[in-house]
């Protein structure tokens, strides 16, 4: 690790904002969605919204640059993704298929080194 590195420790990107933005509008979508009994079985409605509340938990612990906000965060992607891709072959909307790319670009954006590096412990 170099001294920029270390220096930047902490310190939060743009871009890791952008994604916290955009996680928890969907994580108050879903759960206003699984409060309103929008999903097929309470089972499946009870599963989002525990799934939405460990994302929103996430998106504060990501703003802080946490490394247990960021694996929240990292896993909560993955979970919107695959929800849209599983609501794009039900009902063949490409707009599910777009939103998973972009939660796709998401997880990538994240994983990279130098967005890792400057999470705290």
């Amino acid at each position: 690790m170099s001294e920029n590195s270390s220096q930047a420790k902490g310190m939060l990107l743009p871009g890791v904002a952008a994604i916290a933005l955009y996680m928890l509008f969907m994580a108050g979508i879903n759960a206003f969605g699984a409060l309103r009994g929008m999903f097929r079985t309470a089972a499946a409605g009870y599963g989002v919204l525990a799934v939405c509340t460990l994302l929103a938990i996430g998106v504060f612990g990501l703003l802080k640059m946490k490394r247990w906000g960021w694996a929240l965060v990292l896993g909560g992607a993955i979970f919107l993704a695959l929800g849209d891709v599983f609501y794009f072959r039900m009902t063949h909307a490409s707009f599910f298929i777009v939103r998973a790319a972009l939660e796709m670009v998401f997880f990538l954006y994240l994983v990279r080194t130098d967005v890792r590096e400057r999470m705290a412990p």
